[in-house]
């Protein structure tokens, strides 16, 4: 337990330093389409979502193995974490903004913290669950979908306000 606790602190640490960082790497590569892909290219809240989902899932891939064969069902409730903390993301916005009548940027970086705290927790809490790994097929699906829409809506966004600049 003390190795997932590490672990997890680690996927806390790295996701919260990436996601931030990677607010900044679409400007810092001229524009790059491929960097586009995976950090925001816009002040949408959909491309802000890109600030959790991509480091957490990148973390995913940075499970030792020891830990994964003893807790088959740790990379999937990361993944599981990281999509309930990514769309915690607009939840967390569109409610306090709706209330407010407008944002407030220190708000907005608390909610990505906050979120990453919420992906984690769920990760903690669903770690050792032989229900989340008898669905983690489903769990990968969805990990899927979301890659899929984010691509698509990068340079494709519908004409709706979550892919709007607040």
């Amino acid at each position: 337990m003390k190795k997932i606790r590490l672990y997890l602190i680690s996927g806390f640490l790295f996701t919260a330093v990436l996601g931030t960082l990677s607010h900044f790497f679409y400007e810092w590569s001229g524009g790059s389409a491929l960097i586009g892909l995976v950090s925001p290219v816009s002040e949408s809240t959909w491309e802000h979502m890109k600030l959790l989902f991509f480091p957490v899932l990148i973390w995913s891939f940075f499970l030792p193995l020891h830990l994964s064969d003893d807790y088959p069902a740790l990379r999937p409730s990361l993944l599981l974490g990281g999509l309930l903390g990514t769309l915690s993301i607009p939840v967390l916005f569109y409610t306090y903004s709706g209330i407010l009548g407008h944002n407030v940027t220190w708000i907005d970086i608390a909610i990505f913290f906050i979120s990453v705290i919420i992906a984690y927790s769920c990760t903690w809490k669903l770690y050792g669950s032989d229900r989340i790994y008898q669905k983690r097929n489903l769990i990968y699906l969805a990990v899927l979908l979301f890659i899929i829409l984010f691509f698509l809506f990068t340079y494709h966004p519908p004409d709706i306000g979550l892919f709007a600049k607040p």
